[in-house]
């Protein structure tokens, strides 16, 4: 009996989700939980498994489409004969949208692709089309990109047609070698375009709403302060052959996470969200901070929970755990959720400072800079030390610049004097 699979309630009160990539295409015989397609929310990407083994009979919407909770999804063949489901009139599935309509032709591929050994000339949107129909792995995928291979033209080795590693990379090594031949026979390669398209979807667009949602419902204003260093660098150097011990990437965010507690049980509107309906301001006693991820995607906040419980260590294995899983796209729903106060770090990329953007519905944002040797001046004399600057973007509707600065100034006096953050380690 047919069986209509649909989007389930994901929770966070999330309504809503794109689909990213499908898995699975019509004809298809699944397993029970075989992932079948990746559907991006307003908090994660997540890969939806089968409830049940059977063919596909039909699946909805284009990627890029966006399917609301409850939606369906796939039609299966169950094999187990089960119809806990009655299928519904087409009428019902036609109700799913397909904002992909509504865009332009075809485009370009997006920049991460346009750098393919693909001639230039050929059809994108056609060869996207024709990627996201082979089966394989997000990571697959990714190494596929990377190697410039085109994964549909992949034969594949894995279980259910599945394309693997190992045969994305045979498929390039093959590639290779017939591009070496041809080398010298090839005329050259035509001119880049002057112009390309890139749909703008998927994370990006993700992004996009949730900034501009933040632009015009808080009213921003930016603090920066100068940190001197010099202390925190000499204690991290000391530490890190301990944290190598333990396995762990000693980062100075770490010693940034921890400095924020004291300041928050000083200043509790920092770590505080507004509820404009109710018109209450909701002040956290507890401290889940967001770390903000830069990812081949796009920008990612996963979030460090209870950093009052942990000790620097720990919220140094965490954060880089965290940020590894989301670079790989296994980042689970509970690993983004439930931030109270986000830290933005653009410290290697150069730079002098930032003026980050709140992540609604937090109230403020914490930048942290690149930390570099500069001269000041102390007792009269010009000394050289490691100086940072903070800068942090409040919402100036629950707190005012005296608060915001008096707050950084407390950040500022434990990391200037980081033995102060062993009398607060739990």
């Amino acid at each position: 009996m047919p069986f209509e699979f649909r989007l389930p309630d994901i929770g966070e009160g999330i309504v809503e989700g794109e689909i990213i990539a499908w898995h699975v295409k019509e004809g298809d015989v699944l397993e029970e939980d075989q992932p079948i397609v990746e559907i991006m929310t307003d908090k994660a990407t997540i890969v939806i498994p089968s409830p049940k083994s059977g063919k596909v009979l039909k699946r909805f919407g284009k990627e890029g489409a966006v399917i609301k909770v409850g939606a369906v999804m796939v039609v299966i063949d169950a094999e187990d004969g089960s119809a806990e489901i009655p299928p519904k009139p087409p009428a019902a599935v036609a109700q799913e949208p397909e904002p992909q309509r509504a865009e332009p032709p075809p485009a370009p591929p997006p920049t991460a692709l346009a750098d393919r050994a693909a001639p230039p000339s050929a059809p994108v949107a056609r060869a996207d089309e024709k990627d996201r129909q082979a089966l394989a792995t997000p990571a697959t995928r990714k190494l596929a990109r990377e190697l410039g291979v085109d994964i549909s033209q992949v034969p594949p080795t894995g279980s259910q047609g599945r394309v693997t590693k190992e045969d994305v990379q045979r498929f390039a090594q093959g590639e290779a070698r017939v591009a070496s031949t041809l080398r010298q026979a090839t005329p050259a390669a035509p001119p880049p375009a002057a112009e390309e398209r890139i749909p703008f979807r998927g994370l990006r667009r993700k992004i996009a709403e949730k900034m501009s949602l933040s632009k015009s419902a808080i009213p921003h204003f930016t603090f920066v302060d100068e940190v001197d260093m010099t202390e925190l660098v000499a204690l991290r150097e000391k530490a890190k052959p301990l944290a190598r011990e333990r396995g762990v990437k000693l980062t100075y965010l770490a010693f940034i996470a921890k400095a924020l507690v004291p300041a928050f049980r000083k200043y509790p509107l920092l770590n505080s969200t507004l509820d404009s309906e109710a018109q209450e301001i909701v002040l956290k006693h507890y401290y889940n901070l967001g770390i903000a991820v830069d990812t081949d995607d796009g920008l990612v906040v996963t979030v460090v929970k209870n950093v009052e419980a942990k000790s620097v260590l720990q919220v140094a294995g965490e954060i880089v755990e965290l940020s590894e899983k989301a670079r790989a796209r296994k980042l689970a729903l509970d690993d983004v959720q439930g931030g109270t106060f986000t830290i933005s770090s653009v410290g290697n990329l150069g730079g002098v400072f930032g003026t980050p953007i709140i992540n609604h519905p937090e109230v403020a944002i914490l930048g942290v800079n690149t930390i570099e040797e500069r001269p000041v001046v102390r007792g009269g004399v010009v000394t050289i030390r490691s100086m940072m600057y903070l800068s942090i973007s409040l919402d100036h509707r629950v707190v005012d610049g005296a608060v915001g600065a008096r707050f950084i100034g407390e950040v500022k006096r434990y990391l200037e004097n980081p033995e102060l953050l062993f009398l607060d380690m739990v």
